[in-house]
């Protein structure tokens, strides 16, 4: 039999993420809560588990209902993976059959699953949709070596320089930091011809995940050359969100960035730097990630029946919607991201 918990009320939950090598911070219930705080998603976890017993396994979800893009289960949005928790690849489809008998119940257009391994992509009509590439960083080796893994003129150099102008490194999650990184991360998405996300989904992650989500900048003659938003669970750092300001870019604060996140990483015995995914349609993005050093996985996004079409932030990038959006003042633009993004995920 196939059990529906809440994770945001199911204590069990938490320490099924807490033991699972298969859990991420996407898993927890921190990220959960701050996707149901900003833009009212309904998590919903299927398990064999009966009430009241130990939580063996579970399938996370999110019940997004959008009058403007249709209503769909999808694990997770705005996550850049989630894995099924479950023991093996039979009790991962004997769960999803019952997702399945659920969509029908409540005319669900569509399931998306985004897992890092192949457990449920042998389902009958899955169908992968949206192809990425994912890197990661191994942070095993020591400083020394990961340092000489770097790019040498790319990375290497940057962050020399970015040393020698002496540049300041500032982290946490306070309001002043926050809007700081907003403030550029805005204004970088106009560059992007896309909006930003709200800067509450900023301000939920700060308050639901608490110290390990933290803001990272870079200052230079009291200007922000750079931030980025890390995420930690257990013994893995995960890059979530990045801006630069261009006219500064020479500095290289984004790479002195990511070194002074490994240090730290190194210094409290992380494994991995998660670098999150990359569109194959930004290659510069996937070779600034390369020169870190990180290694390539393909992440393909699988859905149940496949709907085929880009989703809504895509089709925001292309032409004439892009040209729109380019041209939007940035006020006007964090707007639209608050309205449009929780028809998104």
């Amino acid at each position: 039999m196939i059990y529906q918990i809440n994770p945001l009320e199911d204590r069990r939950w938490d320490a099924l993420v807490a033991k699972h090598p298969n859990s991420s911070i996407f898993h927890t219930v921190g990220w959960l809560d701050a996707l149901w705080r900003t833009y009212g998603y309904d998590p919903v976890v299927y398990t064999t588990s009966p009430p009241r017993k130990e939580l063996t396994n579970g399938l996370v979800f999110c019940r997004v209902s959008s009058w403007l893009t249709g209503k769909r289960l999808v694990s997770l949005p705005f996550s850049d993976h989630c894995d099924p928790l479950v023991e093996d690849r039979d009790r991962a489809c004997a769960v999803f059959n019952e997702v399945l008998k659920d969509k029908g119940d409540h005319h669900w257009e569509y399931i998306e699953v985004r897992p890092r391994n192949e457990v449920l992509t042998q389902q009958r009509g899955m169908q992968p949709v949206t192809g990425y590439c994912f890197h990661v960083l191994d942070l095993s080796p020591d400083e020394k070596t990961l340092f000489s893994s770097f790019h040498k003129d790319c990375t290497q150099r940057k962050i020399q320089r970015a040393e020698r102008e002496k540049l300041t490194y500032r982290a946490g999650r306070s309001d002043e930091l926050l809007k700081a990184f907003y403030q550029l991360f805005a204004k970088m998405r106009q560059r992007q011809c896309l909006p930003p996300q709200p800067f509450r989904w900023f301000q939920n992650l700060s308050e639901c995940l608490g110290p390990a989500m933290q803001v990272r900048t870079a200052w230079q003659a009291g200007q922000l050359a750079a931030s980025i938003v890390t995420l930690q669970f257990g013994r893995t750092v995960v890059y979530k969100y990045g801006c630069s300001n261009p006219q500064l870019n020479s500095l290289g604060g984004m790479q002195w960035l990511f070194w002074k996140t490994i240090q730290e990483a190194k210094t409290l015995e992380m494994i991995e730097l998660d670098l999150g995914r990359s569109d194959w349609g930004n290659p510069g993005l996937i070779t600034f990630k390369d020169r870190l050093g990180g290694r390539r996985f393909p992440l393909a996004y699988w859905q149940y029946p496949s709907a085929g079409a880009p989703s809504g932030l895509r089709q925001m990038s292309r032409r004439p919607a892009a040209w729109i959006m380019g041209h939007v003042p940035v006020p006007l633009l964090i707007i639209a991201g608050r309205l449009l993004y929780r028809h998104i995920g």
